[in-house]
């Protein structure tokens, strides 16, 4: 077994999901979950499909992001996984829609983050095994920090 760390491009004022489903009409339904989840998102959509053909189907809204989606598709190369890159919108919108996706088995990681997946490859093909996201902790927050964030939270209207 070999095992790679594969860094995924997130174009600038993007977000990415990128997890594992298991059917071919994956690619249409997540489509469907982004365009009635977030009215003026802009996205596209890679998916590894694991049998038959072995395509990579796709489908979005903004071509570059389309395309994105697939390099990153390309570049993992694990069967039944996906992409789906995200502008005017954030994943906390679509994350129920998408986890609700009757092909849906896993989420690997939502973000906009620098992400790298760890992949592992044998002779019958390619896993995920998980992903790293982002940096590690620098330490806990403090006092001063719990309010910046609650303020922050607030602003942005993610809380009352």
């Amino acid at each position: 077994m070999e095992l790679y760390n594969i860094p995924l491009e997130i174009p600038p004022d993007c977000n990415l999901i990128f997890g594992q489903s298991h059917f071919i009409k994956t690619v249409e339904d997540l489509a469907e979950v982004m365009v009635t989840s977030v009215p003026g998102i802009e996205f596209g959509i890679a998916f590894c499909e694991a049998s038959g053909d072995c395509l990579i189907r796709h489908d979005g809204n903004d071509d570059g992001l389309r395309q994105a989606a697939i390099r990153n598709a390309q570049a993992v190369s694990a069967g039944h996984t996906f992409v789906i890159l995200m502008r005017k919108a954030f994943p906390v919108n679509v994350m129920e829609a998408v986890k609700s996706c009757q092909e849906v088995c896993n989420i690997f990681c939502a973000t906009a983050n620098p992400v790298e997946a760890v992949v592992a490859e044998t002779a019958t093909g390619r896993g995920v095994l998980g992903v790293i996201d982002g940096e590690k902790p620098k330490g806990v927050e403090t006092e001063e920090h719990i309010a910046i964030r609650k303020i922050f939270l607030r602003k942005i209207q993610y809380k009352r």
